[in-house]
């Protein structure tokens, strides 16, 4: 599975409160989630983002509460990959179990740009910065993880 976008770049230690703001919390709907992801920190990104972008992170990403709102914001926002150099332990399950695709690389999280075009082969690993031509090295995710993702989430993976 590859997977090609335009990239939102962000830094450390960024929370599920500013990923989904709890004052949205009062509907679990996807699409509802998804107009307020980021907004407190990056009040263009729902303007900006187009389906199959690459959200770029530094460490930490999705530290916070435990609530699987922030990976759905995200994955109906239209991100089709979450690039981080570390993600919180609870987001990193969350986002699997949803069917969220994200890869651990500090040095891609490190260098990569806003707004550079990225490409993600969940095969191999391998990131490719189109605008740089520089490439990076992330653990594949095994056979069952990758079906798990392109079933959109592991109780789809279940059921098919």
């Amino acid at each position: 599975m590859k997977v090609q976008g335009k990239v939102h770049k962000y830094g450390n230690n960024v929370d599920t409160d500013v990923i989904i703001p709890a004052r949205y919390l009062n509907t679990s709907e996807p699409s509802a989630l998804a107009e307020h992801c980021m907004e407190d920190i990056d009040t263009e990104f729902v303007k900006n983002v187009s389906k199959g972008d690459i959200m770029v992170a530094e460490r930490n990403f999705g530290c916070g509460s435990s609530r699987e709102h922030a990976p759905i914001a995200i994955k109906a926002s239209g991100i089709s990959c979450v690039i981080a150099s570390s993600f919180a332990r609870i987001f990193y399950r969350n986002a699997l179990n949803i069917g969220l695709s994200i890869l651990e690389c500090e040095e891609a999280a490190k260098e990569i740009k806003a707004n550079d075009e990225v490409s993600v082969d969940f095969d191999t690993g391998v990131i490719t910065d189109i605008t740089t031509g520089k490439t990076y090295q992330a653990e594949p995710f095994p056979p069952f993880i990758q079906n798990i993702i392109e079933k959109g989430g592991l109780l789809n993976s279940l059921t098919k």
